[in-house]
């Protein structure tokens, strides 16, 4: 394994993606800089701007690349959560093989219809990249097609690795790279080649909470597998990691942060509101990690992987940021049943420059309708001080306001 993932290869590698990929140059973060703090500087790798939307294309374009044409001409079959299947599919249209793809049946839409528009054939299996594996590797072998794994081969990592390469051509002082880690391909390529570049540039894994394999296996000193994965991060929702790459990802890789769905979702915030940047989950769990460093005056190196997210997801994200951050709140008070006691409690908001974007009005809180109706109010605000400022005025003038569970 470790010949395979040579400097020559790597070399051989950087110069084939270029064929297919797009530039994706570093981006300075004042923001995510002052997120990280004492001095850091951090520089963002955008692979979300990538052809296909995402790294997965070099990968899977040097995988088929070095496949004999028996290979290419048996076609090809992959497993994947949507950025691999986007890649093969590409890779395998540019040579005119045949491509089938397995993918989960919870894998966004967009990534499912972007793999149809490459031209290859879909077939959804399965709730995780694990299951939909298990139906491609039965199919390779029943109907004699080549498997071209989305993490655990030489060549996959290979490709992947041409991101670290192209990081230390423009930052060649860099200090710390953090890389997002489903099963390990891409963590493996660009921490191995980072340590034959630069062997005291740290390497640091990024994983999700819900679907940390890596740290469980790094724990374990042997792969592991989780008995089930749960997160808004579909693209490294995988239960096993790479077992032929597991020797090099223990080798390189200096340290696993873990990272919770609240700090993604905070994340995309971040991301869009800073850097007008569309970045899917699993592609944000690198700069979500920043504040989990501990470090000082350096170079950080953000990989964000992907950017194929669903609409209805990014709705849902961004709801739930803007609840998280108190910029959306729903608060409910009891009035008299009376006229004019709706336009005091507007009032009472509008002088606190609160933005009502929803009204409910209950009348049937009791039995007694004379006595008291429910209102809840859904308020736009600027945080969290400004909404304590409307509550705590909403109490002076003689209102009981009670915050209720957000919905939109």
């Amino acid at each position: 394994m470790e010949q395979l993932l040579s400097l020559a290869a790597f070399e051989e590698a950087a110069e084939k993606v270029k064929e297919v990929t797009l530039d994706t140059p570093l981006i300075y973060s004042e923001y995510f800089s002052q997120a990280a703090g004492k001095g850091n500087k951090v520089f963002l790798k955008p692979e979300n701007m990538q052809r296909t939307g995402a790294y997965k294309i070099r990968g899977a374009y040097f995988k088929i690349s070095r496949m004999s044409e028996e290979e290419r001409a048996k076609g090809v079959i992959t497993a994947s959560a949507g950025n691999h299947a986007q890649g093969v599919a590409f890779a395998a249209k540019q040579y005119g093989c045949r491509a089938v793809i397995v993918m989960p049946t919870t894998t966004p839409l967009i990534k499912v219809n972007r793999t149809k528009a490459l031209g290859a054939e879909v077939i959804l299996f399965g709730d995780v990249y694990d299951e939909a594996c298990g139906e491609a590797l039965r199919i390779a072998a029943e109907e004699g097609l080549t498997f071209v794994h989305p993490f655990d081969d030489p060549d996959i990592a290979t490709g992947q690795g041409s991101i670290a390469m192209e990081i230390f051509k423009e930052q060649p002082l860099a200090d710390m790279i953090l890389v997002p880690v489903g099963g390990g391909g891409l963590a493996a390529g660009v921490s191995t080649l980072a340590k034959l570049l630069h062997p005291n540039c740290e390497v640091i894994a990024v994983e999700p909470e819900g679907a940390a394999c890596l740290k469980a296996s790094f724990e374990a000193e042997e792969v592991v597998t989780l008995p089930s994965v749960s997160t808004i991060a579909d693209g490294t929702a995988v239960k096993t990691p790479g077992t032929q790459i597991f020797p090099t990802l223990r080798k390189n890789i200096d340290r696993i942060l873990t990272v919770s769905d609240a700090e993604l979702i905070m994340a995309f915030l971040d991301m869009v509101e800073n850097h007008k940047m569309i970045v899917e989950n699993s592609g944000l769990l690198t700069v979500a990690a920043l504040k989990n460093l501990d470090c000082r005056n350096k170079k950080i190196v953000c990989i964000l992987s992907g950017g194929n997210m669903d609409v209805i997801t990014m709705s849902s994200v961004v709801q739930q940021g803007l609840i998280h951050r108190d910029r959306i709140f729903t608060v409910s008070v009891l009035l008299p049943d009376k006229p004019g006691e709706l336009q005091k409690v507007a009032g009472v908001i509008a002088g606190e420059n609160g933005n009502v974007i929803k009204l409910e009005h209950n009348q049937f809180i009791t039995t007694n309708r004379s006595a008291q109706v429910e209102l809840r109010i859904t308020l736009e605000a600027f945080g969290t001080e400004h909404k304590d400022q409307i509550l705590r005025v909403l109490k002076e003038k003689g209102f009981q306001p009670r915050i209720v569970r957000t919905t939109l």
